[in-house]
């Protein structure tokens, strides 16, 4: 007897704070239950035969509201219910997420004498995504890097980049970004507002960010994969080294270009092994 659900986003996750109400013809209520943590609504409150509407609620998602069917039985099986994020956007399951470094890259790109570029990595860093459950704009991100895991694959370069010249990674041996909000801007895509730690200077920092889905791993876990870009300046963060050539033509160029492309696992803290 009662009644029966599965409450699900689109991309299948649980939801696990939604609430369903169930009303008769005349709109009156007979019934509400809440899903567990698995999204899952079993309520055995007997119900008369007839035709109910069942009505599923959960913040940060658009309501939906079905038919049902009782039998003789006074049961109502209503199968999955799926719900939309508010704005038609989704993100990975609340909770906390853990960025694998070994799954990740952090790199940037900086104009090399004016005709290319020089291509850079930091090897060395890790990180916490934070979904929250409620309002997704309240999400947060941490991460920190090591200054000195700057890779250019040029042992010189790196050694000079790594010196007070640049990075002077002997007095700030840590990079550090911690975001202070999210703003959605279009399907799947979002800027990020966040501080950057660098080279003993904080400043404001958006990153625009695309989400690109998730997907169970071989090991157990569940992935969520993003891209993120911005642009820097150095001068911004007093690194103001600039070597000019006999054309007058930067050895290094002022703008650094940052290309983020990061897994994280959910939970918090990654797998052993």
């Amino acid at each position: 007897m009662g009644l029966t659900a599965r409450i699900r986003t689109r991309d299948g996750w649980a939801v696990s704070h939604a609430v369903v109400t169930v009303t008769d013809r005349a709109g009156g209520q007979v019934l509400r239950a809440e899903a567990d943590a698995e999204g899952a609504v079993r309520d055995a409150t007997p119900l008369e035969p007839g035709a109910y509407t069942v009505i599923v609620t959960a913040v940060g998602y658009a309501p939906v509201a079905v038919g049902a069917l009782v039998t003789a039985s006074g049961r109502a099986e209503v199968g999955t219910v799926t719900l939309a994020r508010q704005g038609g956007t989704e993100l990975p399951p609340p909770g906390p997420w853990t960025i694998d470094p070994a799954h990740s890259s952090v790199a940037a790109v900086a104009r090399h004498l004016g005709i290319s570029s020089v291509h850079g990595r930091f090897t060395d860093f890790s990180g916490t995504v934070e979904i929250a459950p409620d309002d997704v704009t309240k999400s947060r991100v941490q991460a920190v890097i090591k200054a000195a895991s700057i890779d250019t694959g040029n042992g010189m370069r790196d050694t000079h980049l790594r010196s007070a010249d640049f990075l002077d990674v002997e007095r700030f041996p840590e990079i550090t970004y911690r975001s202070t909000g999210l703003t959605r801007t279009g399907t799947d895509r979002w800027t990020v507002h966040g501080e950057l730690g660098l080279h003993g200077v904080v400043r404001p920092i958006d990153l625009d960010l695309a989400y690109l889905g998730t997907g169970d791993d071989p090991w157990g876990g569940t992935r969520a994969a993003f891209r993120a870009t911005t642009e820097l300046r150095r001068e911004d963060f007093a690194m103001n080294y600039n070597q000019v050539l006999q054309a007058g033509i930067a050895a290094i160029g002022t703008t650094l270009r940052v290309e983020l492309d990061i897994q994280a696992v959910r939970g918090e803290s990654l797998p052993q092994g």
